[in-house]
């Protein structure tokens, strides 16, 4: 027997562990194969709210927010590499070059989920290959529009949201709710409601969650 499973996955198309966190998360639903469906809903949350348009070098923002030397941010960034790899998503070898501020990114994500989970999914996968594999600028509505249209969303609509302000209360909101749940690092995998896994976890781990969860 099936057991369909609701999951928000709470995260930020700027956060390198977001993007190894879905692809693991991916990896774990087909491992589950019968056992486990569910549907994904993509929820926003902005490591760099503040960020103006023309972003900021990694290292400088990086160093700025953790105190970290160029050294230790290139050790962080291979293990990201190798956890990527592990977990099926390839990270551009040179890094992301600059820190963008993501909410119109945020807001094309709200719309896509209203029009469908799928065609959100894919958009956010697509952002995260732009901006992780391609180090493209998550603040360029050029970018946005093409991974809109690569995700099967109407192009024009997705412009039209982007040329004005649709959208940006309900994001706020949702932003807010999760905050106010206690979610203040991600990504954040929340199931039915109930359960937390937190992290970049190894798909092991989140097939042994969905498995668990499933079964109880």
């Amino acid at each position: 027997m099936t057991t369909s499973l609701k999951i928000d996955f709470v995260s930020d198309v700027s956060c390198p562990w977001c993007a190894i966190g879905l692809s693991a998360l991916e990896q774990a639903l087909r491992q589950a194969g019968d056992a486990v469906s569910a549907e994904l809903h993509f929820q926003p949350f902005e490591l760099n709210p503040q960020m103006p348009p023309g972003g900021q070098d990694v290292t400088e923002h990086l160093t700025e927010k953790y105190g970290s030397t160029a050294e230790q941010q290139a050790q962080i960034r291979e293990t990201i590499r190798q956890r990527g790899a592990e977990a099926g998503f390839t990270f551009n070898p040179a890094g992301r070059g600059r820190i963008w501020n993501t909410f119109d990114a945020h807001r094309l994500l709200h719309w896509a989920g209203l029009e469908d989970a799928a065609k959100q999914h894919a958009l956010k996968k697509a952002l995260l290959v732009a901006y992780h594999g391609r180090a493209e600028s998550m603040a360029s509505h050029e970018v946005l529009l093409r991974a809109a249209a690569e995700a099967g969303l109407d192009a024009a609509r997705a412009k039209a949201i982007l040329a004005g302000d649709a959208y940006a209360a309900e994001v706020r909101q949702q932003e807010q709710y999760y905050q106010r749940a206690g979610i203040h690092s991600v990504p954040a995998v929340i199931i039915n409601d109930r359960h937390l896994i937190s992290g970049g976890q190894p798909a092991a781990v989140f097939e042994q969650a969905l498995r668990q969860i499933a079964a109880a």
